[in-house]
């Protein structure tokens, strides 16, 4: 079953990884920036990962060092390990929870949520992350959209969710950018597996946009949201493929 999209996720720009703001103490994916997000009305784009003992955590990279100041792959560390670690420039707040953060939007705007690649090349060595969300899901009655670069967890949700709408990162897959063997991203380019793991929607490399396969897509009714534009023109431009953006770095207009 291939759920669509709800209009929300269209009509309300999406902060990404939240309303972040080093200097006002607000880091990127931290209940601060995600208090902000709330409070400006817009929808929020979160990052996960997991650690040692299998939960999933509101965090970007495998590794801690550029947003704790401490070395180390977050999976290999447990959740309350992670809790207890705090965000460079924050308040001391430490790195939240999935279930922190579906306690704090409680519903209150759209959350995108973007599953991080837990094979390490795109492969099908993945699960417990899945299985987690799912877990933290259960009950919430709020817009949410799940989302991966890689489509063995996107397929994964399918299985486990099929209440839950679902779509693909994708981007132009670069090997010197996505450290990704050739034969992955020749494979993974042209999005073949849109329709096998039952997408509904992709989120697709803003300067990328003009790809025959996003206007193949757009033209067969898949919302397109697009990642990460970083001011007013740049938006301007996304919107002429775009549905809808995910920001960062200025206020991107709301809608009338």
């Amino acid at each position: 079953m291939t759920l669509s999209l709800p209009s929300e996720f269209l009509h309300r720009p999406i902060a990404h990884r939240a309303l972040h703001d080093v200097a006002d103490q607000r880091p990127e994916n931290s209940r601060a920036a995600i208090r902000a997000a709330i409070e400006a009305g817009y929808g929020i784009e979160i990052d996960l990962q997991r650690t040692r003992d299998n939960r999933a955590m509101v965090f970007h990279d495998y590794d801690m060092t550029r947003l704790t100041g401490q070395p180390g792959p977050i999976q290999q560390i447990t959740a309350a390990q992670a809790q207890a670690r705090p965000l460079l420039h924050s308040d001391g707040e430490g790195i939240p929870s999935f279930d922190d953060v579906l306690e704090l939007v409680a519903g209150k705007v759209p959350l995108l949520i973007e599953l991080k690649d837990q094979d390490g090349a795109m492969g099908p060595n993945i699960g417990a992350l899945e299985a987690d969300v799912v877990r933290a899901l259960q009950g919430y009655d709020g817009l949410v959209a799940l989302m991966s670069f890689n489509p063995h967890s996107v397929a994964e949700l399918a299985r486990l969710a099929p209440h839950l709408p679902r779509g693909m990162v994708t981007c132009s897959y670069d090997p010197k950018v996505e450290l990704l063997p050739q034969m992955v991203c020749d494979h993974l380019r042209d999005i073949p597996d849109f329709e096998r793991v039952g997408a509904s929607f992709i989120s697709h490399e803003a300067h990328d946009l003009t790809r025959p396969r996003v206007a193949e897509l757009k033209s067969q009714g898949a919302p397109i949201l697009c990642w990460t534009i970083r001011s007013a023109a740049q938006e301007a431009e996304a919107r002429k493929v775009a549905d809808n953006v995910t920001f960062e770095g200025y206020l991107a207009a709301q809608p009338a």
